[in-house]
């Protein structure tokens, strides 16, 4: 995948960075935005590639319009071309909605939907003049069941969902894919606020008997990224492990 540039959003997170383990190891060039997270950048780089070539740490708040529309000015400057979009930045809220405060309700919708939509809105201008693009966004099946007690998350993984079919019409002409992933429970650090008795509780309720692990939503990404998938678009791939069936 040589020259083929990829911007992850949210690079930092345990998805994130396994996005950027993956896609580096595939070839890829890669542009890993964070937001406040800058040491766990930095290690990871450190881990994958201490010579610092291939992969670019990005500071960018993904709520921030002008900050994002100058993260992908400078990527376009920098390689003249931004061929994957994986918007993968967000965060989770557990509370019932009546004890939800208005600055947690803005602050996840503007993370998880508007960063979406703001930094797709940017990078398709560049993907239309090229011809070309894949656009992958990472949801969750809350979007598509909800779940009590992550109402606003849910609604704004919803939103998401509803936003990557539209743009997959939109884009088609443009030779554009635009796909969702929609994750069960992964074993990531927003699990932590489980006990342990909870989260046994919730692995058996998995027909597999256990969470995803980060890589298996990173390699179907890689999957959606390449051109094996160029007939796939609009779709909103649910890898939950039969959790939701």
């Amino acid at each position: 995948m040589k020259n083929k540039v990829v911007l992850i959003t949210g690079a930092s997170g345990d998805i994130g960075s396994e996005l950027v383990r993956v896609f580096f190891n595939a070839g890829y060039t890669i542009v890993a935005n964070y937001n406040k997270s800058k040491k766990a950048i930095d290690n990871l780089i450190e881990e994958l590639n201490p010579q610092n070539n291939g992969i670019i740490a990005y500071n960018a708040d993904v709520t921030k319009y002008n900050e994002v529309k100058q993260m992908v000015d400078d990527v376009k400057s920098m390689f003249g071309h931004i061929d994957i979009l994986i918007n993968n930045a967000g965060i989770a809220s557990y509370n019932l909605l009546i004890d939800e405060s208005e600055a947690n309700i803005l602050n996840v919708i503007n993370t998880n939907l508007i960063g979406t939509i703001t930094t797709t809105k940017e990078v398709c201008k560049h993907m239309i003049s090229q011809g070309f693009g894949k656009i992958i966004n990472i949801s969750s099946v809350w979007g598509t069941y909800g779940a009590s007690c992550e109402s606003i998350y849910s609604a704004s993984k919803g939103g998401i969902n509803a936003f990557t079919r539209a743009m997959a019409k939109e884009l088609a002409l443009s030779n554009i894919n635009v796909n969702a992933i929609t994750p069960g429970v992964v074993n990531t650090k927003m699990l932590s606020h489980f006990s342990n008795d909870e989260l046994n509780e919730l692995k058996n309720e998995i027909p597999f008997k256990r969470f995803a692990a980060p890589s298996d939503i990173s390699e179907l990404a890689l999957f959606l990224a390449s051109e094996k998938s160029s007939y796939i678009t609009g779709q909103i791939i649910q890898i939950d492990g039969g959790f939701c069936l």
